[in-house]
This record gives structure tokens, sequence and C-alpha cells, in this order.
């Protein structure tokens, strides 16, 4: 068996297409564009190539960005007050804080601080909460881009038995929550796999859709699955390679030489879930606006 490749560009591509007509109507409708406030911290180079590709994705459909640079030794204080006024400036409908912060920064307590109407992110813990509760506002972008993927692909996973490799708060935990609710995308059974699970192998030789986000690569071998099952590789690494020009390749969590030979279907790295997550972001930054829109409508309406 040969698994057939996942193309997350194609499918990023055709939800950017539906961002841009949404952008057009929402501008129609309420006279301006929304707006996405990015708020960089430090020099880290991962997190500014990032940014450069969110700012690239918001320029290409039409959403109004402004990336807001900070210095690495911007006080806990500063960037609270920075938020502040982020939160309260109309243009703005979504507000993201690229991570990782440096240490000395505490991010639970600057995600906290974001209006959760505005955390596109869908990490504040009253996004969190819906989300857990089966009414989500915003979830993160991610697994968002996940669940849209195998929509796009035609895979039921009503009643399917989904194993996810990784419990992070970005990734697996909300994934699991999105994937255990009711409605199209979802109503499987769901296992999580983190560092505390016994025998990973067992777990994962019995989903029919594995979806990798441990973070370090070869985490998922040909030999940890079952035959035909549906593969989702999340993770993203740097390694070393030699016949490269940059002397590095970008890796998954998942050997995929052996496990495209085992899978029905596989995302690559890059191209798969990467694409995907920027797309589903622009879905929650123009989901935010029309949230904002509509609320701010019903207000005057009471006056």
């Amino acid at each position: 068996m040969t698994a057939r490749i996942i193309d997350g560009k194609k499918i990023a591509s055709k939800i950017h297409d539906e961002v841009k007509v949404g952008v057009r109507d929402f501008e129609s409708k309420y006279g301006s564009l929304p707006g996405l406030a990015v708020v960089l911290v430090g020099d880290d180079p991962a997190s500014h190539s990032y940014v450069k590709g969110k700012e690239a994705a918001c320029a290409k459909v039409g959403i109004m960005t402004e990336t807001i640079r900070r210095k690495a030794s911007i006080t806990q204080t500063e960037l609270l007050e920075t938020l502040g006024r982020l939160n309260s400036d109309p243009k703005f409908s979504g507000i993201l804080v690229q991570l990782p912060l440096p240490k000395h920064l505490d991010e639970d307590a600057v995600i906290a601080a974001l209006d959760p109407a505005k955390d596109v992110d869908g990490l504040h813990p009253v996004n969190a909460g819906l989300l857990m509760l089966g009414q989500p506002r915003f979830a993160p972008a991610t697994p968002l881009g996940v669940q849209r993927m195998l929509l796009e692909e035609n895979v039921n996973l009503n009643g399917a038995k989904v194993v996810i490799v990784g419990r992070s708060k970005l990734v697996g935990m909300p994934l699991m929550a999105l994937l255990l609710q009711k409605g199209p995308g979802a109503n499987a059974t769901v296992t999580v796999c983190h560092t505390g699970t016994k025998d990973i192998g067992n777990e994962t030789r019995q989903a029919d859709v594995l979806i990798a986000a441990a973070g370090f690569p070869g985490a998922v071998t040909a030999d940890m699955l079952k035959s035909g099952a549906i593969v989702i590789d999340v993770g993203v690494s740097r390694v070393e390679d030699s016949t490269k020009k940059r002397g590095y390749s970008l890796v998954g969590d998942v050997e995929f030489s052996g496990a495209s030979e085992v899978a029905s279907a596989i995302t690559p790295v890059p191209g798969g879930v990467g694409p995907m997550t920027i797309s589903m972001l622009l879905v929650n930054v123009l989901q935010a606006a029309n949230l904002a829109a509509a609320t701010s409508r019903r207000s005057s309406n009471l006056r």
C-alpha cells in the first residue's frame, strides 16, 4: 500500500478563497475590514518567520493586519498595558500574541489579559472552557485545520477510533475536545497518548485516524500504525541535512517513508498541516469581526 498524500496547501488555498469572499461581504456590509493585531516580543527567528507568514496570508485575503513589535526586555506590566490598548481598539477584531514569549514573562497571565472576544488563538480560559463545554467560539487554529482537513478528505469520524499523540494546550487537548463533539467532522472515540502512556504503540495500532502532535521527529513509526490508517502529522522539526543549501530539512513527528507504506492517507511535512493552521487563523479573525459587528449592532438597537 502506498498512502495518498493529503495536500494541505490545496485545501488551505480553498479556505483562503472562502475567507476572501467573506471579507468582501463584511466590508460591503459594515464599511470596514476585519483587523488582526499580532504582538511579537523579542528576536526569535522562528517567531519572526511565522509572523511574516501570517502577515502575507492576511494581505492575500484582505484582512487588515498590524504587527506590534516589542523588545525581549519588555516587562510584564508593559506587555499587559499594550494588550489593554489593543483590547479597546475597535479597528482590531482579533489579537494574537506570538508564542513562545521570553522566559521572564508569564504566558498564562498574558493570554488571560486578552479580551476573549478578540482571542483568535482560542487560548483564553473562557474560550478553552467554551470549547470543552461543546460551545466553541474560537478554537486554536491547528486543531481546526486538522478537523477541516479530515472533512475535506471525506473522512467519516462518526464512531471512528482517533488517537492523538501529544496533549499540548495548543493542539492535543483542544483537538480532543473538537473531535469528541457531536456533529460533522467529529463524534469520534478519542484517545490521547502522552509521556505517561504505558504502551503507546498498543494504542496507536488501534487508530483509524492517528494524529501525531508530540513535537519531536520519529515519535511515530510504521510499526505503530494499523494498516490503512489515516495519518495526520502536526509536528515540524529542523534536522541537519548537508544536502540542503540551508543546512537542514523540515520533518514531522511521523517517520514518513515507512508510514506511507502502511497508511491509506498521510500528510507531508512541509505542505500538510502547516498551511492549514494559517488558513484557519484567518477564519477565526473573520468570525471575530462578524461577532463584534453583530454585538455592536445589538447594542445600538437597545439605545
